[in-house]
């Protein structure tokens, strides 16, 4: 019986384990989605993006999610995008801390207002670093992206060694919480 036991509590514990507690999808614009017309500030604003949520773009044809620089987001350029993304359904993991932004690359509508900037914390599960700058419009990051040129691969690889660490944590998390239950029921 106490082997029994000792199986379904491992069990418990490495379906909890494997899912994170605070880990949140955003859907950028909420029920109104990626289009013109949309305060992304205000959608934004007191939102506690952290390391481990995903922004979700739903779009259009018309439109796209471009990820781009600091600066490239201020003048609405979408001539040297990070990454490109026209899938019409985006799904962008928050996978570092730090600020990202993005803007619709179809000619006018970043300057109409599709466009977003958000900080993504440390991954303190949701806790009390800064929560979002938001200049109109989403961020994002998809599996099926397109690399731009340039700085796209040091971009991709950055966010692949950070997945990579992230899951060794996890794994390491795992193997020591199930020794510690192991030893804990004798």
């Amino acid at each position: 019986m106490a082997g029994t036991l000792r199986g379904v509590l491992l069990a418990i514990l490495l379906l909890v384990a494997g899912v994170p507690a605070s880990a949140k999808d955003y859907t950028v614009g909420d029920s109104s989605g990626w289009k013109p017309g949309v305060d992304y500030a205000a959608w934004a604003k007191g939102k506690p993006f952290s390391v481990g949520d995903t922004l979700s773009f739903q779009y259009g044809a018309a439109h796209s999610v471009l990820e781009v620089s600091a600066a490239d987001h201020g003048a609405c350029s979408a001539s040297n995008p990070l990454r490109s993304h026209r899938d019409q359904s985006t799904a962008i993991p928050l996978t570092k801390p730090g600020t990202r932004y993005f803007i619709c690359g179809a000619a006018g509508h970043c300057a109409a207002g599709m466009k977003l900037a958000v900080t993504v914390s440390g991954g303190d599960a949701g806790g009390s670093a800064p929560a979002t700058t938001a200049s109109s419009g989403p961020t994002m990051r998809s599996t099926n992206a397109t690399p731009a040129a340039g700085s796209a691969a040091a971009a991709t690889e950055s966010d692949s060694s950070a997945a990579a660490a992230s899951g060794a944590r996890l794994a390491t998390g795992l193997l020591l919480g199930a020794v510690s239950l192991a030893g804990l029921m004798g």
